[in-house]
């Protein structure tokens, strides 16, 4: 182990522990000394959003985002949630859905990319599209009996949620 992978490793350990101040200032000199450094991008923007200090982590998640093969698949779309959720609190809800929806399509099989997409598309008015996602995400994945007894009319659903049996003329559903 390099000693910059010591450090890293301590800093993540101190973020882990609840001590995520002290990770912030280990990993801002980290970020400076190693600034082509991927993983350091993405645990620095990962401790400033801990501390709730959403706007700083943004650069740090499209430097992070922006090297060329420098995290693995799953920091890669861990990265793309945390910048696409930064950009819907700090009220950038087009970037997030922008965000968002390239990082599903990156990676279809995360759910939790669909759920903050959801969320995002909530934000910007579209409310059927966040519901037909959340709908068919809860379908796919939920484990309780009772949604499973449902699943084909959730499936069926949420793809139009505005559609009803029309009656016809004797009144008859």
């Amino acid at each position: 182990m390099t000693d910059t992978d010591t450090r890293l490793a301590e800093a993540v350990r101190l973020r882990e522990s609840g001590r995520p101040d002290e990770a912030r200032e280990r990993l801002i000199v980290l970020a400076e000394e190693l600034p082509d450094d991927a993983q350091v991008a993405y645990q620095t923007a990962w401790v400033h959003d801990t501390l709730g200090l959403e706007a700083e982590a943004v650069p740090h998640y499209r430097r992070a985002l922006g090297i060329s093969g420098g995290l693995s698949a799953d920091d890669r779309a861990n990265a793309l949630l945390g910048l696409g959720s930064t950009y819907r609190v700090l009220g950038q809800y087009e970037q997030s859905v922008e965000t968002l929806t390239a990082a599903s399509t990156e990676f279809p099989e995360n759910g939790a990319l669909k759920a903050f997409l959801a969320m995002a598309l909530f934000n910007v008015g579209r409310h059927h599209d966040a519901m037909e996602l959340l709908l068919t995400l809860v379908a796919a994945t939920s484990d309780d009996p009772n949604v499973a007894e449902y699943r084909p009319a959730i499936q069926h659903y949420a793809q139009d949620l505005h559609e009803t049996v029309q009656s016809d003329s004797a009144g008859q559903a």
